[in-house]
């Protein structure tokens, strides 16, 4: 099980799976800037037990909704690129992001192959409103699952699987559930969730999902939860923008206390936890992303402290034994060349070596890299 690719790990419903987020640096960056941006990343979450990274595709998102953006949009670097110098400097696989919203998708899913990426996730135009160039999200997932050794999940949102959201929609019931299984036919291995700041909407759809995937003789495919902490007002209006549902009692709760960074990770903790007791045994997989969404320290310190304790929390809840240890692993990447800003393709026979932590499950080792054999030395 330890020497399982990260698509597998994520396929896999027998193992969670945990995940950290990271965004590229702004669009124009110079090679060895983003070297420095990224190692930064890389180094900060090292002790973090973590499967692999998320890197985002950010978009401008400008039909998303009438109120101005919280923080200013710029525009980053190609993720896949990002993801490189990420796997490169960490031996950590990444789970690439793409808006099919791009007139050029083929041939940056091309590219992406070509630098060795196995794992993306699709992410479909922020509004059925306006003209958007490039495939539909139905288009791009036939277009992936037509190409070999590249393996795709999907985005699902709680929010739309709300009985308001169902009615705005004209719809007796939400309908999310539904989108899932449609994704699932068409290739979909995984789903990511969006930040998740209330349970109850989360709860319904992975109950009805799995009352779904039941009826359709389909298995559920693994929903990894993301969870981002809040500490300043800004950045909560930033989530809510973003189109999560945040209780205005918990962003009262949060922003009114002494030290809210910590207060919101305490909620956090408490909204996995009802998540997990009011789904227990519904036979969802489940998995953990933790990602901060704006630049501020304490919330990026935050990130590191919530993985922690939400990755306690999911494997405590599993009732089978578990212990960290680490590992010497090597990079499924290449390197990025400072020179020319050339991007070499992976080359996993090149055996560079790296300690990172790992995660055992049981009497098997869940999380992190590809072992090289050798005697593991427990922390």
């Amino acid at each position: 099980m330890a020497d399982e690719s990260l698509h597998e790990r994520l396929s896999n419903p027998s193992r969670p799976v945990f995940l950290l987020g990271d965004v590229p640096p702004g669009e124009g960056t110079v090679p060895h800037k983003c070297s420095e941006i990224a190692n930064k990343f890389v180094s900060r979450s090292r002790m973090l037990a973590a499967d692999g990274y998320i890197v985002y595709d950010i978009q401008d998102e400008p039909g998303r909704t009438d109120e101005e953006r919280p923080f200013p949009f710029r525009r980053v670097m190609d993720s896949s690129t990002h993801a490189a110098l990420l796997a490169n400097l960490s031996g950590r696989e990444c789970l690439v992001y793409k808006c099919v919203a791009d007139p050029n998708f083929e041939s940056w899913l091309e590219n992406n192959k070509t630098i060795g990426h196995t794992a993306i996730n699709l992410v479909g135009r922020a509004s059925s409103e306006g003209s958007y160039e490039g495939p539909t999200i139905s288009e791009a997932m036939n277009i992936v699952a037509s190409k070999e050794d590249v393996h795709f999940g999907c985005v699902c949102i709680a929010e739309r699987h709300t009985l308001e959201a169902a009615q705005q929609r004209g719809k007796a019931y939400p309908t999310e559930h539904l989108n899932m299984v449609r994704k699932i036919k068409a290739g979909a291995k995984w789903f990511i969730s969006q930040a998740v700041y209330d349970a109850e909407p989360t709860i319904r759809l992975l109950k009805d999902y799995a009352t779904l995937c039941k009826q359709k003789g389909i298995a559920p495919r693994k929903v990894v939860l993301t969870f981002a902490p809040v500490s300043r007002k800004k950045t909560m209006t930033f989530i809510k923008w973003l189109g999560v549902r945040v209780p205005i009692e918990t962003e009262e709760l949060i922003l009114s206390a002494e030290k809210p960074i910590e207060r919101s990770i305490e909620y956090l903790c408490d909204v996995l936890r009802e998540i997990l007791s009011e789904c227990a045994g519904v036979g969802v997989p489940l998995g953990i992303s933790c990602e901060s969404v704006s630049i501020f320290k304490s919330e990026i310190d935050g990130v590191h402290e919530l993985f922690r304790r939400l990755q306690t929390i999911l494997l405590d809840s599993r009732g089978s034994p578990w212990k960290v240890q680490w590992l010497e692993v090597m990079p499924p990447a290449g390197r990025i060349d400072d020179d020319d800003d050339a991007l070499v393709a992976f080359d996993p026979s090149e055996k560079v070596r790296t300690l990172l932590f790992g995660v055992m499950v049981g009497a098997a080792t869940v999380s992190l890299g590809v072992i090289l054999g050798g005697k593991s030395k427990h922390a």
